[in-house]
């Protein structure tokens, strides 16, 4: 599991990734101002490994061979990696998949309700013209006679 931050100009950002074999879970949280460390431990603590389980489009990672490193190598690779962009390409597509996804929710959702509320509309209607039809007088007896 891998907790990065960066500043995108307006808001300090957290994106947690998490590798599960070839699969990695990638979740974006807007922290607003700088956090603090207390903030940081108590996101790592909370929230953190909720929105992870929350998170249900993975992204397909090649599976690294585990060979061991020389200690400066990795020192320098820790190096480079703190200069360059804070996001993996892959947990940029991850964010990206998990986003369409809660949109193709919402927009079925959407469409669940205005099709039920069009329905209730219809019958609210449909019996304030009966209702009409019973107050005024006008039954189908009535027309046909």
């Amino acid at each position: 599991m891998k907790l990065t931050f960066f500043y995108d100009g307006q808001f300090w950002i957290g994106v947690v990734e998490q590798k599960e074999g070839e699969a990695l879970k990638a979740v974006r949280y807007v922290f607003g101002s700088e956090p603090k460390d207390d903030e940081v431990l108590a996101f790592a603590n909370g929230p953190m490994l909720s929105l992870l389980h929350k998170c249900r489009t993975t992204t397909a990672v090649p599976l690294e061979m585990k060979k061991r490193k020389n200690p400066k190598r990795l020192q320098r690779e820790a190096a480079k990696e703190m200069k360059t962009r804070p996001l993996s390409t892959y947990a940029q597509t991850a964010l990206k998949l998990e986003l369409e996804h809660r949109k193709k929710e919402r927009k079925v959702l959407r469409k669940e309700l205005s099709r039920s509320s069009h329905q209730a509309k219809k019958r609210v209607k449909a019996f304030k013209k009966r209702r009409q039809n019973i107050v005024e007088g006008n039954t189908e007896l009535d027309v046909l006679l």
